[in-house]
């Protein structure tokens, strides 16, 4: 079964280092967008423990994955990595939905779904 996105490899390990002494069995990322920045949308993510009644739930990478229905079209086909430079680190969002993104890299929008551009901040 194809997946609405994938995780790399890096992403993968990194979530199961942020979750090493997590003992719940539900234990997976949500993957959400808001809307905001100067491009519309903003990606969000965090560790996640229940399926809200709504949510797509699935597996990528062997990591359990929460997606809400508003979030899927804008994600569909994306991949998440883990980058770890001199520069700096954390997850990256390589989507193939964002016709635009603004300078700062925390945002972007797609064809169809503007969001609510507003200022950037800091990421």
């Amino acid at each position: 079964m194809d997946t609405p996105l994938r995780l790399t490899p890096a992403a993968a390990e990194r979530f199961r280092e942020l979750t090493a002494t997590e003992t719940d069995p539900a234990i997976g990322l949500r993957v959400y967008t808001t809307a905001g920045g100067c491009s519309g949308f903003r990606y969000g993510m965090m560790i996640e423990d229940a399926a809200r009644s709504d949510d797509e739930v699935f597996e990528a990478d062997g990591i359990r994955v929460y997606l809400d229905p508003a979030t899927r079209p804008l994600v569909e086909g994306a991949s998440i990595d883990y980058i770890d430079s001199l520069m700096g680190a954390g997850f990256t969002v390589d989507n193939p939905n964002a016709v635009a993104g603004c300078a700062c890299g925390s945002s972007f929008r797609t064809v169809g779904e503007a969001g609510s551009p507003g200022a950037c901040g800091v990421r």
